[in-house]
């Protein structure tokens, strides 16, 4: 495994084990599935480890009804490379009905959301720094 391949994995792991309802989506927050409401302050703090990457806002189809959620892209080529560390807050069988690119510069944030993605990070790289990998 690469040395970038590894960090990924331990993002993941940091992502995962720094989720709770405070960094959920306000009322989004769930005890049997820590990912639901986690996308958007994930794909910005992915967004700060891998900075080329940008973030995507979509709607998924659950097989009950659409959901907004949040997840990273990297441009290849014409198409785009999808990372989304908080997939699996969805149930099998969900897909992306339709997506865009937000413009990083113009993400309109509240006070609430800089402040949920914040705790994240710093969350985050707590867990980094504290856990061998």
């Amino acid at each position: 495994m690469t040395a970038a391949q590894h960090f990924m994995l331990r993002l993941r792991e940091a992502l995962e084990a720094s989720w709770d309802e405070h960094t959920a989506y306000p009322g989004a927050g769930r005890a049997d599935n820590a990912a639901f409401g986690q996308c958007y302050p994930t794909s910005r703090v992915v967004q700060h480890y891998y900075p080329a990457t940008e973030i995507i806002k979509g709607t998924v189809w659950t097989g009950e009804r659409e959901e907004t959620h949040f997840w990273n892209g990297l441009r290849v080529g014409d198409g785009w490379y999808h990372i989304d560390l908080s997939w699996q807050q969805f149930p099998p069988r969900s897909i992306v009905r339709e997506f865009a690119v937000l413009d990083r510069r113009e993400l309109g944030d509240s006070e609430a959301t800089i402040q949920r993605c914040a705790l994240l990070l710093r969350r985050v790289e707590t867990y980094l720094k504290t856990q061998v990998g």
